[in-house]
């Protein structure tokens, strides 16, 4: 018995920083039996799914002020739940069998199937049409329906993050992956008709984290460095945003995640700042656009961009980028998170979980964004709040609530 517990710390442990996107969230300094591996919010951010030591939980996401619990499993310690929307699907991966997937009813307690993989599995994603596993160096491609194999991807590059994602949309139901270990490669596979369909040169630097929009024409880009956030269409790679997250420090993307419209883009890191991007052109471009180029005004914009050819290509980088419309600041730091954007009570929010075991609601201004409110905090182990928003005090404090562990991950930049 003591063998197997000494096996499943040490697999616990290499785990720790395997899972990229999904949210492995491992924790030396937490309760043992309360330790939460895995966060992440459903396709449509209508729910989210905690993995524990203690089995896995799933919460409804309809409330600010309220964090519902929907199902709770409790026989077997889990590091990756993944729910189908707002369905009775889920699909999970256990410390115990980490090359086994399983994916259940979880309503009628029952398990459809099962698979077996020759390694550890490091990311599942699925939309209404596909499932895909990620391994370290493959990806397989399940049809949802009846969970055939459809296709293999074989010999990827070494992905020990297990990065990569499947847009949520059925019409353009893409996946993204590395498709390079030592640059940002992005490669972007048909899952519908099996094919590889584009390579987007998207960093310099090797990749961090991925993210489709919502309908699935779109992809978030973020390298290791974590400086710079850009945005690509799909279809021919073209570049659309380019916005800095910061120039000071390199730091380590937790994730990327796009607002149901398509307007917003949140990028969360080790740090205690989320940034929220707008995916708008800025006024000013728009207006000269519409310049006449007979104008001496459009003479005059043409005269200053064409000078730009003659400064080094980092400096014209930096003032094409965009800045942050809105931020949030964590109570907290040195810890992975997840965020994403979502409308509860017809109100634009944005919400964060975190490895301490909290997901965090804070109100975001579409209009005139700058710093978001943090409006409720809500623990994840399911224990009554003893502290939330009613003592918001916390909000623009670097200090975490009672119980915290602020203990900071050390990261590797470039």
């Amino acid at each position: 018995m003591q063998n197997l517990v000494h096996n499943v710390d040490v697999l616990t442990q290499g785990l720790k920083y395997s899972i990229s996107g999904l949210m492995n969230l491992a924790n030396q300094t937490t309760d043992p039996q309360s330790r939460v591996f895995f966060v992440n919010f459903n396709q449509d951010c209508t729910s989210l799914a905690v993995g524990s030591k203690a089995g896995y939980k799933l919460f409804s996401l309809s409330s600010v002020d309220h964090l519902e619990k929907i199902y709770e499993n409790d026989t077997e310690d889990i590091y990756i739940v993944e729910r189908l929307f707002s369905s009775s699907l889920v699909a999970v991966v256990s410390l115990r069998s980490p090359r086994k997937l399983k994916v259940c009813h979880f309503r009628k307690g029952t398990e459809i199937c099962h698979y077996s993989y020759s390694n550890t599995i490091l990311a599942v994603k699925l939309n209404r049409a596909r499932l895909v596993v990620c391994l370290e160096e493959s990806l397989y491609i399940h049809n949802i329906r009846d969970m055939k194999v459809l296709h293999t991807i074989r010999d990827t590059p070494p992905n020990l993050a297990g990065l990569c994602t499947l847009s949520i949309n059925s019409d353009n139901c893409y996946l993204a992956y590395p498709g390079s270990n030592t640059i940002g490669e992005v490669q972007i596979f048909d899952a519908i008709n099996l094919q590889a369909k584009t390579m987007i040169p998207a960093h310099d630097s090797p990749l961090a984290a991925l993210a489709f929009s919502p309908n699935g024409t779109k992809v978030a880009t973020a390298s290791e460095k974590g400086t710079v956030i850009r945005v690509f269409h799909v279809h021919d790679g073209t570049k659309l945003f380019e916005f800095r997250r910061g120039v000071k420090r390199c730091v380590s993307i937790s994730s990327l995640a796009f607002s149901v419209d398509s307007m917003f883009l949140c990028c969360s890191s080790n740090t205690e700042t989320v940034h929220i991007f707008k995916l708008e052109e800025p006024k000013e471009t728009l207006r000269q656009t519409t310049e006449e180029s007979q104008t001496w005004m459009g003479y005059l914009t043409k005269a200053v961009s064409a000078s730009a050819n003659y400064l080094p290509s980092q400096v014209t980088d930096v003032f094409n980028q965009g800045r942050a419309f809105a931020s949030v600041h964590l109570p907290f730091q040195g810890l992975k998170n997840v965020c994403a954007i979502t409308v509860v009570h017809k109100v634009l929010r944005l919400l964060v979980a975190s490895a301490e075991g909290y997901l965090y609601v804070y109100n975001l201004d579409s209009t005139e964004g700058g710093d978001c409110t943090l409006l409720k905090q809500h623990r994840l182990d399911g224990k009554r709040d003893e502290a939330d928003c009613a003592s918001a005090s916390t909000a623009g404090s670097t200090e975490p609530p009672s119980g915290t562990n602020t203990a900071r991950i050390v990261q590797n930049t470039d």
